[in-house]
């Protein structure tokens, strides 16, 4: 894979309550990814950004609410989500990416 998918697959890190509790018992990081990117892919970004070993990847795609706002109706973006399963002794250093 080519640099520049690589830092198109992962959009950002998930930052959540259940995401922090995860991580620091599971050793799972949740990331948003990319609405097309593949578990290969995923795997790979996480590995090579990282420098991490990955042991398995889970995606879930979670649909966007229908909201109103005001007396118009409106709907909330489309997410996918990858829930990344670290070898252990892995963890993953947000603050170290270049």
């Amino acid at each position: 894979m080519n640099q520049e998918r690589l830092y198109q697959v992962l959009v950002s890190p998930h930052v959540s309550e259940k995401g922090t509790l995860l991580a620091e018992v599971q050793n799972q990081h949740i990331f948003k990814v990319a609405s097309d990117a593949t578990k290969g892919e995923v795997k790979q970004a996480v590995e090579e950004l990282f420098k991490v070993k990955v042991e398995k990847v889970r995606i879930m795609n979670i649909k966007g609410k229908v909201k109103r706002f005001g007396g118009r109706l409106g709907k909330r973006s489309d997410l996918r989500k990858a829930y990344v399963t670290l070898v252990e002794g892995n963890d993953v250093d947000f603050a170290g990416v270049s």
